[in-house]
């Protein structure tokens, strides 16, 4: 991991600047974080230990179904809207993945830097490999966030958990938050005959509130698109989702031998954008 990357986050345990020394990230009072072999930070309070993030299998199902550019409007959407992004900016990525979308949003700009972070170890093994400009991260996105105040300049939400305080601890003054969220649409012509979780229908009430004081919203639009996915991509669809931890494989596997091929799936998506509320945290003065 890039040195001036680490410079960036903060120790979990006493919040303190890090430092990468060899393979090893340090604070000033001796807290040490070793770089894992396959290049990714570990920085998972104690308090988070044996919370459960994507399993291998969800997340080697999501770099098959990703690399097939079935999601590729919403990456495209994200590039688009991170068009002012300066060549020297950073961009942070909350519950990144395999940073599919953090790696679109770089572009070729060879000054811009990027941090993944995510629960998930076998995530941030793939999102350490996917740019040499992207460091990665372990963390509990519920907790107070490993990085300095007003790291980044852009950061994304994508499916993801929202912890608004952190976030906006984290988010420079003028920087912008652009969060995905799903519509009751999505996916819905797999979800009953699947068995798929449902989107909440008040999961866009629930976002403005947790949002309410810390955020507001700048810009919103609805990214909508036909996709005509082939058995083996519905498998992998649904194995990536947290429907996987709640459906019987064989099961699943019968279930969708049924289906026509190709099969037609709607992808409905929100992209909002939000800036800081003037009366965010505002860090003490020095």
């Amino acid at each position: 991991m890039d040195p001036d990357l680490v410079a960036l986050l903060r120790c979990p345990v006493c919040s303190d600047a890090l430092a990468l020394t060899d393979r090893t990230a340090r604070c000033p009072r001796g807290h040490a974080y070793d770089l894992a072999k396959q290049g990714y930070l570990n920085l998972l309070p104690s308090a988070s230990t044996g919370i459960e993030g994507d399993s291998a299998a969800m997340v080697g199902a999501r770099t098959v179904f990703l690399g097939g550019r079935h999601y590729a409007p919403i990456r495209d959407a994200l590039i688009l809207a991170a068009v002012d992004l300066q060549p020297d900016d950073v961009v942070v990525e909350v519950g990144a993945g395999t940073a599919y979308y953090l790696a679109g949003v770089l572009g070729q700009a060879p000054g811009r830097r990027a941090l993944a972070l995510d629960v998930s170890r076998y995530a941030a093994r793939r999102a350490a490999k996917v740019d040499p400009r992207i460091g990665s991260v372990v963390c509990d996105a519920w907790k107070e966030l490993p990085l300095l105040d007003h790291t980044a300049q852009l950061m994304l939400n994508v499916f993801a958990p929202r912890n608004a305080a952190e976030m906006a601890r984290v988010l420079a003054p003028d920087g912008t938050l652009l969060v995905v969220t799903p519509n009751p649409q999505h996916l819905a012509e797999l979800v009953g005959v699947l068995g798929l979780v449902t989107v909440d229908e008040e999961k866009e009430r629930r976002l403005q509130e947790s949002f309410a004081g810390v955020f507001t919203r700048t810009g919103s639009e609805v990214i909508e698109d036909v996709m005509r996915l082939d058995r083996a991509a519905v498998e992998q669809l649904v194995l990536m989702t947290p429907s996987a931890r709640h459906v019987n494989y064989r099961e699943l596997l019968g279930q969708i031998a049924l289906l026509p091929e190709p099969s037609i799936v709607t992808l409905s998506v929100t992209l909002s954008t939000w800036r800081r509320t003037s009366t965010t945290h505002q860090p003490p003065a020095s």
